[in-house]
């Protein structure tokens, strides 16, 4: 009976298992995308977002969720509406959360509270002109903080009857924007009915500084406000020597402002730069990430840990930890700190006593990693995910590691054939440990040969992980039947300090050689891989590499390079950034060092042999357009046999739905065309 048994359930796992196919761009671009996890002060409860992705954006929809933290009921859906929610926040008491969205008439998004308690549909609080972000409860729950931007010349730019942009310093543009007379702004929303917003630094002199602004990101800047522990003041993060950025680097400084009035105080001494300011639970200590300003262009993230109320100097309480600290949190009791960091591939938990001292891997995580750390109450919640485990929220259990909380993927992820990746190390030239990763074709064979595929990080200051990517997705690379090998060559982060700023003054040359080195091991390791057939290639430093490969080996047969830099010189006259370039490379263009002269594709292209794909995003200003046309134009005068694809609506990174369908499109073709299935 008990074998009869064993016989039935073998057959009825035969067809699922049949069922498993290579993933299709489809599956990979369909996943949804669990994100931003926000746990509640008493730790019962978790609030996150499920983005459900669409190949047209009017099509694709976005809400938050709500989990019970110990997994005793189902997750559900908080809010059904077709924009898209952010910066979630809850009440000291746990019983409402604050966000963002753009609503109804809403010309820009503003703040919604949602009471959990009485239920209902979340409130708008805030008609601010130029939108409203990051919203935070204040700790007697009577008001909320709130980012926005202030704007001097909107109402002449009404009435201006040209159409110029017009500027006097640096910088002009930012990541795919250019920059206009826009400002960060904090302000304060009192929740009781008919109060008006009150700007709390506006008309102030750090203000006025024509180099202040906040932290830069992708989509603007942010003055990173939080309360302090008795409701009285508010602490950010602003910098006053932004226009000073084409010849200095820009240090952001943590402030302090009275909501009675008065200038913002400066509390920190401008030496090294802060971010992310936060306060730990019993308002004892305020911590924030620390980069030292030194000679070097790389420096870590530490945890910077100042006493409150008087700050005085920080005390860097992660000192013991070469790693750069991602995220942090803290116990309920304040005695412990959690933080994320990035170590071999992946992205693992460290604690830490919070007044400083040892700091200690929680668990080793030999799959996939985490992101998006948020702690409440004895709750430690965040977002899992591997190169064949898509988005989940989990609970992490600091002892042993985690409860997955949430199934959005699991079903679609089951039906693909994939495994997870192999990892292999090997010594460089130099004498450095490096780091490789191997991702296997689908139906694989171990006595079977595959074309070898090198897909090369960016950064340079990054880490090739094991995680679920939809901009270069390792099993999608994969699927015609290919070895991918990803290599964390000398300036990639997660393996010590040293490491990262081992890349300055030789941007190219070294990790140059050890990806080829790491492909030479690979070929000793893997007899499965078919040396004949090799591609490599990248985005961003990604690319920057496939074209210095381009210039110095002929080991390959087709090359791809997206947004990647051909000219040294050219890059830098027309980046968004500049100085920390001629930092990494020995000093000003002009000056023309051995970097500039020897570590220039451009300065090779008489060597350009191997056929070569180019993509890019017509609005990068990362890396800017005349880039990609630059190596274009020396591929075709050297008559390599190459191939352009520009998209005029994407930036550094192809995010729309059709156009990253294409993109796969086009690479998968390119490699079939010189490897073969």
């Amino acid at each position: 009976m008990i074998l009869r048994r064993c016989l039935v359930a073998a057959l009825v796992c035969l067809p699922l298992y049949a069922q498993k196919s290579p993933i299709t761009h489809e599956q990979m671009w369909r996943m949804k995308r669990v994100a931003s996890p926000k746990t509640s002060p008493d730790g019962k409860w978790i609030v996150f977002s499920v983005t459900e992705p669409a190949y047209e954006a009017k099509d694709q929809t976005a809400d938050l969720w709500i989990a019970a933290a110990d997994g005793s009921s189902v997750p559900r859906k908080l809010t059904h509406t077709k924009a898209s929610e952010s910066g979630v926040s809850w009440s000291t008491d746990s019983k409402r959360i604050a966000f963002t969205a753009k609503r109804d008439a809403d010309e820009d998004s503003q703040v919604y509270v949602l009471d959990l308690d009485a239920g209902g549909e979340a409130q708008r609080v805030t008609q601010r002109a130029g939108g409203a972000s990051d919203p935070k409860f204040s700790p007697d729950g009577k008001s909320i903080l709130f980012s926005s931007t202030h704007d001097p010349l909107s109402a002449e730019r009404k009435q201006r009857k040209y159409n110029a942009r017009v500027y006097g310093g640096f910088p002009i543009r930012r990541w795919d924007k250019w920059l206009d007379e826009k400002s960060p702004r904090i302000f304060v929303q009192p929740l009781e009915t008919g109060a008006k917003e009150r700007d709390l630094i506006g008309g102030s002199k750090l203000a006025a500084e024509p180099g202040f602004d906040g932290v830069s990101g992708n989509s603007g800047s942010d003055l990173q406000p939080v309360w302090a522990p008795d409701g009285a003041s508010v602490i950010f993060t602003a910098t006053t020597t932004r226009h000073q950025s084409a010849y200095a680097s820009v240090r952001m400084n943590l402030y302090r402002v009275s909501l009675s009035g008065g200038e913002p105080v400066r509390i920190t001494d401008g030496k090294d730069s802060y971010a992310e300011p936060a306060f730990s639970p019993d308002g004892r200590a305020l911590y924030a990430l620390q980069e030292r300003e030194t000679d070097q262009v790389y420096s870590l993230s530490r945890l910077a840990r100042f006493d409150w109320p008087s700050s005085g100097s920080p005390k860097i309480t992660s000192s013991t930890l070469d790693r750069s600290v991602g995220a942090f949190g803290f116990s309920a009791d304040s005695k412990t700190v959690y933080i994320l960091a990035e170590e071999h591939g992946h992205d693992k938990l460290f604690t830490l006593p919070s007044e400083g001292g040892t700091a200690k891997l929680a668990f080793e995580v030999k799959e996939g990693g985490y992101t998006s750390l948020s702690t409440g109450g004895s709750t430690l919640a965040a977002i899992f995910d591997s190169s064949i485990h898509p988005f989940e929220l989990v609970r992490i259990n600091p002892a042993s590691g985690h409860k997955t909380l949430t199934s959005f993927n699991s079903e679609a992820a089951s039906l693909i054939d994939w495994q997870a990746p192999r990892h292999f190390w090997f010594t460089s030239k130099k004498g450095r440990k490096v780091h490789s990763m191997i991702f296997l074709p689908p139906a694989f064979d171990p006595n079977k040969k595959y074309p070898l595929v090198v897909n090369i990080h960016g950064g340079p200051h990054a880490m090739s992980r094991d995680v679920f990517h939809q901009r270069w997705n390792y099993h999608l690379l994969a699927s015609p039947g290919y070895v991918i090998i990803t290599t964390n060559y000398t300036g990639s982060t997660g393996f010590g300090e040293a490491f990262a700023q081992a890349i300055q003054n030789d941007p190219l040359k070294t990790p140059g050689e050890e990806i080829n080195q790491a492909v030479e091991e690979a070929i000793k390791q893997f007899p499965f891989i078919d040396s004949t057939r090799m591609a490599a290639g990248g985005a961003s430093y990604g690319g920057h590499m496939a074209n210095w490969l381009e210039a110095t080996t002929t080991h390959y047969k087709c090359l791809y390079s997206h947004a990647g830099l051909v000219n040294l010189e050219s890059q830098w006259g027309t980046s968004d950034g500049i100085y920390h370039r001629e930092r990494n490379n020995g000093g000003p263009v002009w000056e023309q060092g051995p970097v500039w002269r020897e570590q220039n594709p451009a300065r090779y292209a008489a060597k350009f042999r191997t056929p070569m794909l180019l993509t890019i995003g017509e609005q990068d200003f990362r890396v800017p357009l005349n880039q990609t046309l630059e190596n274009w134009s020396l591929l075709q005068r050297m008559k390599v046999p190459s191939r352009l694809v520009v998209f005029p609506d994407e930036n550094h990174w192809i995010l729309k739905g059709e156009n990253n369908r294409f993109f796969y499109q086009e690479l998968l073709g390119w490699l079939a065309k010189y490897l073969g299935p």
